[in-house]
């Protein structure tokens, strides 16, 4: 059985367009924290989820997964 193509046409927003934002340095899944922000999921002093020590644990990251610095 083969399923129907769906209209996607009428969907409003990017987000089921772009799917899951990464970060680029570690391959995390991070989760929207503001409007052009995302951070780790549940970051501990410097590990993410997994409980890996990474330095961008604690920053933002922008749409494209990179670690936002503070100038």
């Amino acid at each position: 059985m083969t399923y129907p193509a769906y209209d996607t046409s009428g969907i409003q927003g990017s987000e089921i367009r772009t799917g899951p934002v990464t970060c680029t340095a570690c391959g995390c899944r991070l989760e929207r924290a503001g409007a052009d922000a995302y951070r780790h999921f549940a970051p501990m002093g410097g590990r993410d989820a997994r409980g890996c020590k990474v330095a961008c644990a604690d920053a933002d990251h922008d749409r494209q997964g990179r670690a936002l610095v503070a100038a």
